[in-house]
């Protein structure tokens, strides 16, 4: 049977409130008996019970996280980022990946609901106020996270993806190419969406250039792969002479399909640029160029944000983040 707090009062001559107190206030006891209960505590082994501490106090020392794709490495350095400043506090992330899937983000959000997490970090699959107004209902504070909506006063931490769109396409351009294509879907999708209006805002100050969208139902590597063979299957004149990918497993994809196994050179005939800047796009047989996002820094401000809410030490903040862009060796020959 393990030691129990009655066990360590009674080594330590001590009352059971003043050894509560040693645990949870220490300062309001004296040192020298502090010092002789964290003795009586050492000596007899006790360890805590957090899970009842938790249970009076009403909340756990964790916060809940829910990603779009953590097979994305985008997501799993956000969720890195949060991690890391969560422990900086002492919470832990409990993470859950939605894979696009409403059903199984609604789960995630039940389960968080039922553990009684301190806060939800969530990049939601879709808008949907009363979800989180029903959080928000249950005491439990959202903080969103590579998304935003301001008419529901949530904080939220983001890039400007219409501007990640447009330095893409715009850098496409620079270079001469003048048939472009973008790759990415589901349309509904705020990030696609976002980054296509900014592809399309960048070709409109340029007359002669036009834009193909190519649909996909998946941002993976096997989607970009699908698309690459497609493209090299077309005769040359038919071909676009610049992809911009709406992420950079899409684009990592596409090269395999297009240059490595269908002979398009690239950049020579076919520039080339993701987004999201993942390690796997400077180590690609063609280093990828790419919009990079400050992933890690998302997941870290996103937490903080959070922890504002929790204490209301800070008004509710919308953080969004600029893009930048990085060349490499699939646009730059």
């Amino acid at each position: 049977m393990g030691v129990s707090v009655k066990d360590v009062a009674a080594a330590a001559g001590v009352s059971v409130g003043t050894v509560s107190n040693v645990l949870n206030r220490p300062e309001k006891v004296a040192a020298e008996t502090v010092a002789r209960v964290q003795q009586a505590i050492e000596r007899l082994g006790f360890v805590r019970n957090d899970a009842a501490r938790q249970l009076r106090a009403g909340r756990s020392r964790s916060i809940g996280l829910v990603v779009l794709d953590i097979a994305n490495p985008f997501f799993a350095e956000i969720a890195r980022g949060a991690q890391e400043r969560a422990a900086a506090e002492g919470l832990a992330v409990l993470l859950g990946n939605s894979d696009h899937l409403r059903d199984r983000e609604e789960a995630y959000l039940d389960l968080f609901r039922e553990q009684r997490v301190n806060g939800v970090l969530l990049t939601p699959t879709a808008r949907d106020a009363a979800r989180l107004e029903r959080l928000r209902a249950a005491g439990i504070p959202v903080v969103l996270v590579d998304a935003e909506d301001h008419d529901l006063g949530v904080p939220s931490v983001a890039v400007d993806d219409v501007e990640g769109g447009l330095l893409a396409a715009a850098h496409l351009l620079s270079l001469g190419r003048r048939r472009l294509a973008f790759v990415g879907g589901p349309a509904d999708v705020r990030q696609v969406a976002d980054r296509l209006a900014g592809a399309r805002r960048a070709l409109a100050a340029v007359p002669d250039a036009v834009l193909e969208v190519i649909d996909v139902d998946a941002l993976t590597v096997r989607a970009g792969r699908r698309v690459g063979d497609a493209l090299a299957a077309r005769p040359p004149a038919q071909r676009p002479d610049a992809v911009f990918c709406v992420n950079d497993l899409l684009a990592v994809g596409l090269l395999q399909g297009a240059a490595i196994l269908g002979g398009i050179r690239v950049p020579e005939e076919l520039a080339l640029i993701g987004y999201d800047d993942i390690d796997f796009a400077a180590t690609a047989v063609v280093p990828l160029s790419s919009v990079r996002q400050p992933a890690r820094s998302i997941g870290a401000t996103a937490v903080e944000l959070l922890l504002e809410t929790i204490d209301g030490s800070a008004p509710t903040r919308a953080v969004r983040f600029r893009p930048e862009l990085v060349r490499r060796d699939s646009t730059d020959a």
